[in-house]
């Protein structure tokens, strides 16, 4: 009996959900609020993120993602981690009752999206399928007087899709592909060093234009020279004339992830440039196994404690 209960929810589920795009709901939140939704996307998973995003339009403002049922996902929400994995009562939200097909599908998906990460990662991306209720939360405002929609989430980052079941999940690996975000930390040699960033906080439009670029073959090297891609990217961000790939110093090194290193002549400055080939790009790709080389980190490191 409850095999067959579960069955039938689940393609009542299917049959009832409105197809969107992570971009719709992020667009209009309102016009979904309280529906069953069928979202197709990646999902990254951290200790402090658990959200949906679509890399064609802006990552922020974010969907948060919950577990339906009795299952809690492990995420910080608020303050502290939620170690314990079991709900005492399956969840509702806004006096919704949200329940979950915990299934092999869901099985497998949450495996791969839970620590511990690779070697390197702080988190775990996935592409998926889900069906669940969206909630769009409260109009708010950021302090710059951004208005958005919140109040789920980590701090109240988000709106909310409440996942109730996995429709579709690619928990495959592959070892050339970089499917989480780095935790390496740079440290300062001396407490007087600055650091600068070098790159915008949004690169998605620029990754998938270098990915374009490559599958042209105007930049089929992207593919095979990532200390190329390095170098001119740091001569670009950084305004330097003098950076070649043979000066770099390659600091981290794995077939998804490379970092350099490049100082500037006599003056008392240090550059590093973390490269990634990301999965979610291997599905913009001409052809998924040759994903480019892009710039995921750019530092300038500054020494100098008299003006210039």
């Amino acid at each position: 009996m409850i095999v067959l209960f579960t069955v039938t929810f689940s393609r009542a589920q299917q049959l009832d959900a409105d197809k969107v795009s992570a971009c719709q709901l992020k667009q209009d939140p309102a016009a979904y609020n309280h529906k069953l939704v069928e979202v197709t996307g990646f999902v990254t998973h951290a200790a402090r993120n658990f959200t949906l995003y679509d890399p064609t339009c802006p990552t922020w403002p974010a969907i948060w993602l919950e577990y339906g049922g009795s299952i809690n996902s492990g995420t910080v929400a608020c303050c502290k981690t939620l170690a314990d994995r079991q709900r005492r009562q399956p969840l509702q939200i806004e006096s919704i009752p949200l329940p979950l097909i915990d299934n092999q599908l869901f099985q497998d998906f949450d495996r791969a999206i839970q620590p511990p990460f690779p070697e390197g990662q702080g988190s775990a991306v996935e592409h998926a399928t889900i069906i669940g209720t969206f909630f769009a939360g409260q109009q708010m405002q950021t302090a710059a007087g951004q208005p958005y929609w919140g109040g789920f989430g980590y701090l109240g980052c988000c709106s909310l899709l409440a996942i109730q079941e996995i429709k579709d999940a690619d928990t495959r690996r592959r070892d050339d592909l970089d499917y989480g975000e780095s935790t390496e930390k740079l440290s300062l040699p001396d407490p007087d060093c600055t650091l600068r960033t070098l790159l915008p906080d949004e690169q998605t439009a620029a990754f998938l234009n270098a990915q374009r670029n490559a599958d042209s073959a105007s930049q089929d090297w992207a593919f095979s020279d990532p200390a190329r891609v390095a170098a001119e990217t740091l001569s670009h961000v950084g305004h330097l004339k003098s950076v070649t790939a043979a000066g770099l110093k390659l600091l981290h090194d794995t077939p998804a992830r490379k970092t350099y290193q490049w100082t500037a002549g006599h003056r008392p400055k240090t550059y590093t440039i973390t490269l990634s080939r990301p999965y979610w790009l291997s599905f913009y790709a001409r052809d998924p196994h040759r994903v480019a080389w892009v710039p995921v980190a750019a530092y300038e490191t500054s020494c100098d404690t008299q003006a210039e």
